[in-house]
This record gives C-alpha cells, sequence and structure tokens, in this order.
C-alpha cells in the first residue's frame, strides 16, 4: 500500500475500481507511471514535462451552452498537449446539465475518468467522495508534483488552509482569481443594479440615490414609454426593472440592503450574514428583509417591475436588455445585459439607513476548492498531477480564466506581448461592443488555476472590465459597507457538512418561494410569522448553530 493510502478504507466503488484495472496507483503500490493508451512507462522520479514520449489521460469536464464542446479544439488545450505531450481524452458535458449528470458520473466505476476538470463541488460533494473512495487526497501528490501550486500556497498560505479539511486532506484543487482586497475585493458586490442614463438624460432625471427617488424615477420610465420608444427607436415594451429573482447576480435583493437593519439579503444561497458581534444571524427573518419585500411589492402593483422577472430564462432577459428595452436590470457586468455605454450602476439606496453587507466569502477573494478532483481509477495519478499543475503557471492561468490569443475568429481575449523587464506577459485585447462572457465563453475552460494580484503588470493586465468595476466597487460601494465582518470560507466537517446541505435546501426554497410570491402577491403580518414558524421547522436553528459554531472556531485560530 502507498503512503499516501495508509489507513485509507477501501470502499465499494474503489473495489470495483480495482476490478477493472489490472493496477490502480495508490491503491497498487506500484512505482511507476503508465502512459494511458499509449502504454508509455514513466517512472515516478522522472515525471518531467513535457514528456520524452506521448502519454494519455482521461478528464470530465463542462462547456457552456452554445460554445465549443469538444476540448481539445479549443487552442488553450491544443497548445497544452503541444508543451506537455500529454493528449487528454475528454469527455463533455453541457453546463446546463452538469447538475442532474454529475452524480451519475461519479458513482459509474466503468466510466470515471482520471480527473474531473471543472467540477464545482461542494464540500459535502467532496467529502461523500472521499468517503466512498472515489477521488483521492491531494496533499502529498502536491508536494512532489506540483510546483506552481505550491509556490500559490507559499505566496499566499491561507489558501492551503481554506483548501485542507478537518482531518488534514486536500481533496481538490482550486480556482483562484484576486482582484482587490477586503471590502474593495471584486467579489464583495455579485449583483449590481444598473440604470439607463440615456433615458435619465432625455427626461431630465438625476440618478436616484433614495427608495423614494428610484421610485419616483421608474414610474417616469412608465408614464413616458412611449417618448422613450420613439427617441430610442425601441421594439417592444418599455420595462422600468427587471431581473431574475433567486439567480446568482441577476437577483435584485442588492435594492433592499438599507431597509431595517441594513442586512439586506446579499447571501442568496445560505440566507446568512455576521454581526458585528461575530453573531451568526438569518437575513431573511430580520425585520428589514420584511419591509423591503413589502415595499418591492408596492413595485409591482405600480407595474414597475417586469411581470417576468419570475419566471424568465437568462437567454430571454438578455434578449430584452439588448433590444434597450430596460430602465433598470441586474447582472455582475451590464454588458453582458445591454451596454456598458448609456448605463451606470447604481449606488446603495437609503431607506431606513444606508448601507451593503458584502457578500460572504468574498474578502478572500473568487475562492472555490472544490474546482477539480483527481479519482481513484487514475492508474497515473503523479502523471495526472503534474499535468494539472500547469494550469496553475501563471500565464497558464490567465487563459484558463479568461481566454487566450491566436485564436481563428475575430476576437481574442488577449495579445501576448512583454512586460517592463522584456519578459512574456499577457495584454487584454480590446473587446469593442462584444459581450465579455461571451467571447471568454468561446475561449476560456476555467477549471483549477490561480490569478494573485501580484500577477498584474507582470505576467498579465488587468481586463478593462474587472478595472472599472473594481472603480465601482471602491467609489460607489465600499464607502458604504459598514459591517465589519463576512462569514468566511471555512470547511466543515463531513457531519456538519451534510447537515448544513439538507437544511439548505428545505430553508433556501421556502425564502426563495416567499421572496417571489410576496413580491407578485404581497403578504398579510400572519403570512410572515407563519413563515418563520416554517423556517423554524425545517431547522433553521440547528443550522444557525452549526454556522455559528465554525464562526467561532474560525475567530479562535
Amino acid at each position: 500500500m502507498s503512503k499516501l493510502f495508509r489507513g485509507y478504507k477501501i470502499t465499494a466503488l474503489s473495489l470495483a475500481l480495482m476490478m477493472m484495472t489490472t493496477t490502480l496507483a495508490g491503491c497498487g503500490g506500484n512505482n511507476s507511471l503508465q502512459g494511458g493508451g499509449a502504454g508509455t512507462e514513466v517512472p515516478v522520479e522522472e515525471v518531467t514535462l513535457p514528456l520524452a514520449e506521448t502519454a494519455t489521460i482521461s478528464g470530465l469536464t463542462k462547456f457552456p451552452a452554445g460554445s465549443e464542446s469538444e476540448p481539445n479544439n479549443r487552442t488553450i488545450f491544443k497548445r497544452l498537449e503541444e508543451e506537455t505531450n500529454v493528449h487528454v481524452e475528454w469527455r463533455s458535458i453541457q453546463s446546463d446539465q452538469w447538475g442532474d449528470t454529475i452524480s451519475l458520473e461519479m458513482s459509474n466505476a466503468s466510466t470515471l475518468p482520471d480527473f474531473v476538470f471543472d467540477a464545482g463541488f461542494a464540500d459535502t460533494d467532496l467529502l461523500r467522495y472521499a468517503r466512498q473512495g472515489a477521488i483521492i487526497p491531494l496533499e502529498d501528490y502536491i508536494d512532489k508534483y506540483m510546483p506552481n501550486l505550491k509556490k500559490v500556497f507559499e505566496e499566499v498560505p491561507e489558501y492551503k488552509t481554506l483548501c485542507t479539511d478537518t482531518e488534514g486532506h486536500i481533496w481538490a484543487l482550486p480556482w483562484i482569481e484576486q482582484l482587490g482586497s477586503d471590502k474593495t475585493a471584486i467579489q464583495t458586490v455579485s449583483s449590481m443594479s444598473f440604470i439607463n442614463t440615456d433615458w435619465l438624460n432625455f427626461l431630465n432625471l438625476e440618478i436616484p440615490t433614495t427608495i423614494d427617488e428610484f421610485h419616483d424615477v421608474l414610474v417616469a420610465f412608465r408614464d413616458n414609454a412611449a417618448a422613450l420608444q420613439k427617441e430610442f427607436n425601441i421594439s417592444g415594451s418599455v420595462i422600468p426593472m427587471s431581473f431574475i429573482m433567486n439567480d446568482g447576480s441577476q437577483d435584485p435583493m442588492i435594492l433592499i440592503n438599507g431597509f431595517g437593519e441594513g442586512y439586506g439579503d446579499t447571501d442568496r444561497g445560505r440566507h446568512i450574514a455576521v454581526t458585528d458581534d461575530r453573531e451568526v444571524i438569518f437575513t431573511a427573518t430580520q425585520e428589514g428583509f420584511k419591509d423591503g419585500i413589502a415595499w418591492m411589492h408596492e413595485l409591482y402593483t405600480e407595474k414597475l417591475i417586469d411581470p417576468e422577472a419570475f419566471t424568465q430564462d437568462w437567454s430571454t432577459y438578455v434578449a430584452k436588455g439588448k433590444s434597450g428595452r430596460y430602465g433598470v436590470c441586474f447582472s455582475w457586468d451590464v454588458a453582458n445585459i445591454a451596454t456598458l455605454e448609456g448605463w451606470e450602476p447604481l449606488p446603495v439606496l437609503t431607506a431606513d439607513t444606508r448601507n451593503l453587507t458584502p457578500e460572504n466569502d468574498s474578502y478572500t477573494s473568487g475562492f472555490d476548492r472544490g474546482r477539480c478532483v483527481v479519482t481513484a481509477a487514475a492508474e497515473n495519478p503523479a502523471l495526472v498531477c503534474s499535468w494539472l499543475d500547469q494550469m496553475y503557471e501563471p500565464i497558464q492561468s490567465a487563459q484558463n480564466n479568461w481566454g487566450t490569443y491566436g485564436e481563428d475568429d475575430e476576437f481574442d481575449i488577449f495579445e501576448m506581448g512583454t512586460n517592463e523587464n522584456g519578459e512574456p506577459m499577457l495584454k487584454h485585447a480590446p473587446l469593442g461592443d462584444a459581450s465579455p462572457v461571451e467571447v471568454r465563453e468561446a475561449e476560456s475552460v476555467n477549471g483549477p488555476l490561480a490569478i494573485l494580484d501580484s500577477y498584474y503588470g507582470k505576467y498579465v493586465t488587468l481586463p478593462d472590465d474587472a478595472a472599472y468595476r473594481l472603480k465601482w466597487i471602491e467609489e460607489l460601494y465600499t464607502p458604504d459597507m459598514n459591517r465589519e465582518y463576512v462569514y468566511p470560507k471555512v470547511f466543515m466537517n463531513s457531519e456538519d457538512s451534510t447537515t448544513i446541505s439538507n437544511l439548505t435546501a428545505d430553508i433556501s426554497k421556502c425564502v426563495n418561494n416567499a421572496k417571489s410570491d410576496w413580491v407578485m402577491n404581497g403578504f398579510s403580518d400572519a403570512d410572515w410569522e407563519q413563515y418563520k414558524k416554517d423556517l423554524e421547522g425545517y431547522g433553521l436553528s440547528e443550522y444557525l448553530s452549526i454556522f455559528q459554531k465554525y464562526l467561532d472556531a474560525y475567530f479562535e485560530s
């Protein structure tokens, strides 16, 4: 038995995997790597890329709908094969089908690949697959075969801590994107609200700063619809405000941050926030949430909200935005929905107070610890890890994250240039009117990567859309982030992680259903009290106690 797996319990899946292959590195104790379909034997101590002869490994990943479905047709992976002499046999699943199929993929021993590239596994997934023996611990492989990732961990030790479970194991490779820090980090605000300044200027209106001013602007958009249609040649009805309720960055809850105690509901997945006394609270039972939803209902009854905002999908939402029909919309970047020109982000709206609760986990910038796993089916885990480590080379990470250069189509995310020392550096190319998200989806591959703040100006330039978004956050949002803490990216143990996952399913469903129903139909005090009782019945107290336990431990450490 390899030292990596001493004391490691082999489960039914592990046994199944052992039956499907004659040698399984990590369980077989062999001291050589088999080069997949090429049959090339590479001694463990000599895993050096590029390989002298081609080796083959297998991977599973996903692709956005409407983009290239075959990973090996993407320029990034073509270059990687040339540079490493490692061929990857890919299977690829469309992104919108990933959630429905990945569990089945991970339980099928006959088709399990060497690694899952753009997994995005939650902590519960990682720990479950670890228990089942479907994935292997990576800490020793990182130490031996992943110098690029080791360098990242050495530069920012917190990231290694975040990747490590309570037993000292690293089960997955992370995605890291640093852009700013603390209250100026680009991830502090996910869902931004944007207002059509062309419409404002035409109607001689100012950007609103209070909920009353905001209401009056929406009314002006509604009441001057015919004039707006004529002036801006709008095909279709004028829509004062649209969004996609309960859908990530397209959710409108940034609007209610100023109500009541000023917590809003920025954590749309878990609905938690941290008080300045380090207490975990449930934002969706605060009086400010109640008052904010009641105010949004008033907007709905006055026909100021798109009636399709509760049911529309992304493509419909974007199509209406690109047709110039919105006065206010919500997204990570307005360029994804409408155009950058003629739009500005709304400042934090004053209601009872003026506050914006930053997104939880955001002070450590973008971080996903479950981005890539190596499975127990890998005959050559050292080779797999050596290849995956190439994703953490700085110039490679930037391409994985945003896109590349030398594409055959009309767009290139990057041009290859040099920094002030004459060393290679990727320079972001102008996108013109192209949608950043669409161009990136066509070129990038995501997966495990790391981009640190220290890389900008040395390996890669700061993207234009990140630069203006950071400026928006620093000027418009950071001054109104009055809370001291956000909930950190803690790694719960298996029992607590599973409990939180199970409780979240019912609790979030209850909140999301209430949000949509109440904005459209209104609610009474009796409805509110019953809603809180329902949440208690779904285990809200236990839910908060687990979060509190890990928050206390975080500060104690």
